[in-house]
């Protein structure tokens, strides 16, 4: 699998895509002004606790508060915790203790040093963990721990020696390191070098948190372009293609720095075509933005977002190029896991997804599927879990959501329908004026009833509601007129006394 990787920059954003095999996968932002969260620390404050949530508030300089779970609570130094034994288990068994209660471990008013694992998605603001994680080129720091572990993506025959070799390189100062894929073969002096670099990070970090108030920023994790050449970059990427010069030269000296391997990759584009034009990045940005994803074969996807999950659609639309009905929904379903994977990187879906496949008969073409589905997720970066199908023919699944989705950072809900979708007719909105005229004529007692509403509206009521509003007029004994508003959507009305 060959990729490339463009880079268009400008002072009030950057967008990066990634292009495997030459389609589009992956597609990251970063606004200036809205630069994510994920990896800063911070010295936040405990605003409040709520022992029944067993959760926490903290106040770390942000519009909304944080959200602190007591499962995100560091524990007590030596002890493993679940997440801990996941990432890298040693040969003997370690013992979990369930945390103590979280009134007991954090109290309002309290300085407290956080690290961002959440950004703020919708309404939610910031997830925090008090066990701080500073990512390097080739570890993670884990500096309130004290074991060294191995990254489950290295083969598991051997972790064992890399575990060794890294525990030397740690010796007796303390502190817990994690080895990265990208760091699998590297050598003692690169590992020493990123070890040097990390604690170096830590104590800066720590001689903030002495001398900042509470909810002050402590350090903030790399901007896009170098977490580009931190994790993106690969043995499979053959490009990284910028078109600024200026960022390019910063960009090399970073890589140069710290990821050496990267540098000659790194190209600066000076094309005359827009950049995201060579493998039109902006079209397929619009069609990700959309509910409908036609397939090759002529079935389609249809992907609703919701703030609690995700539903995907198999339809096959205008296919019938197989022999018979059972090979045509296995071929689209087949396709469309192919086509679903990708749209969850490209669009970053994430939390729990709920995917109706079209019914199959035969249970080797449901397993069939399956396995090509967890193929393509595969090669996702990001954390999947998927289960088989339930008995109403679903499968479920998960993926690790740490940033808002594509739809999320670019759009907002709409004016009109406020996210729904829909609106009410303009008859049903008539209908509405009406119910409200004879709620108001039973309370109050005006001169005149005037309807402000949206052109259709008025235009309704003129026509083939005149009848009916003439007949509430009479009931009530009140004139009602009408004044058309261009700027009021279909739903919005406003019923004026005179």
């Amino acid at each position: 699998m060959q990729q490339d990787i463009l880079i268009n920059w400008s002072p009030q954003e950057t967008r990066v895509a990634v292009i495997e095999n030459g389609a589009v996968q992956e597609l990251h932002v970063e606004r200036t002004l809205e630069r994510g969260l994920v990896g800063n620390v911070y010295l936040g404050k405990v605003a409040r606790v709520l022992p029944g949530m067993q959760s926490a508030f903290i106040d770390i300089g942000l519009e909304r508060a944080a959200f602190l779970h007591v499962a995100d609570i560091m524990a007590p130094h030596g002890a493993a915790r679940p997440a801990e034994v996941d990432i890298a288990a040693s040969t003997a068994a370690r013992v979990v203790t369930p945390p103590a209660p979280i009134e007991k471990q954090v109290f309002e008013g309290q300085p407290l040093m956080v690290q961002v694992i959440k950004d703020p998605i919708g309404t939610k603001g910031a997830r925090l963990s008090t066990q701080i994680s500073i990512a390097g080129r080739l570890l993670v720091f884990l500096p309130q721990d004290d074991h060294v572990g191995v990254s489950q993506k290295i083969p598991p025959g051997e972790r064992e020696a890399l575990r060794t070799r890294l525990q030397a390189l740690v010796g007796e100062q303390g502190g817990g390191f994690i080895l990265r894929t990208n760091g699998e073969d590297s050598s003692d002096a690169e590992l020493s070098e990123d070890i040097a670099y990390l604690r170096k990070t830590w104590a800066r970090i720590k001689e903030a948190s002495l001398r900042l108030p509470a909810t002050s920023l402590l350090h903030q994790d790399l901007n896009l372009l170098q977490r580009v050449l931190r994790d993106l970059v690969g043995e499979q990427t053959q490009s990284i293609r910028i078109d600024s010069q200026e960022q390019y030269e910063a960009l090399a000296a970073f890589g140069r720095e710290f990821m050496p391997a990267a540098v000659p990759k790194l190209q600066h584009y000076r094309g005359e075509r827009p950049i995201f034009d060579l493998y039109a990045i902006d079209d397929e940005v619009a069609r990700a933005l959309g509910r409908r994803v036609d397939l090759k074969s002529g079935g389609y996807l249809i992907v609703d977002q919701t703030e609690a999950l995700t539903t995907v659609d198999v339809n096959t639309g205008g296919f019938v190029g197989a022999r018979n009905f059972d090979d045509t929904i296995f071929k689209t379903n087949l396709e469309a896991a192919q086509a679903m994977a990708r749209q969850l990187r490209l669009r970053n879906l994430g939390g729990i997804i709920i995917v109706d496949f079209i019914d199959m008969v035969r249970e080797d073409h449901r397993q069939a599927v399956l396995a090509e589905f967890r193929k393509q997720l595969a090669r996702d970066r990001v954390k999947t879990m998927m289960g088989s199908f339930s008995q109403l023919g679903l499968v479920e699944m998960t993926r690790k959501r740490t940033r808002e989705s594509l739809a999320h950072m670019l759009c907002e809900p709409c004016e009109v329908c406020q996210g729904k979708g829909s609106v009410k007719t303009a008859r049903s909105v008539t209908y509405d004026i009406l119910r409200e005229i004879l709620r108001e004529a039973r309370q109050f007692n005006p001169r005149e009833f005037r309807v402000v509403a949206s052109p259709k509206v008025i235009e309704l009521f003129l026509d083939e509601e005149s009848q009916h509003l003439a007949g509430l007029s009479d009931f009530i004994g009140k004139p009602i007129s009408l004044q058309s508003e261009s700027a009021m959507g279909q739903e919005q009305y406003d019923i004026v006394l005179l």
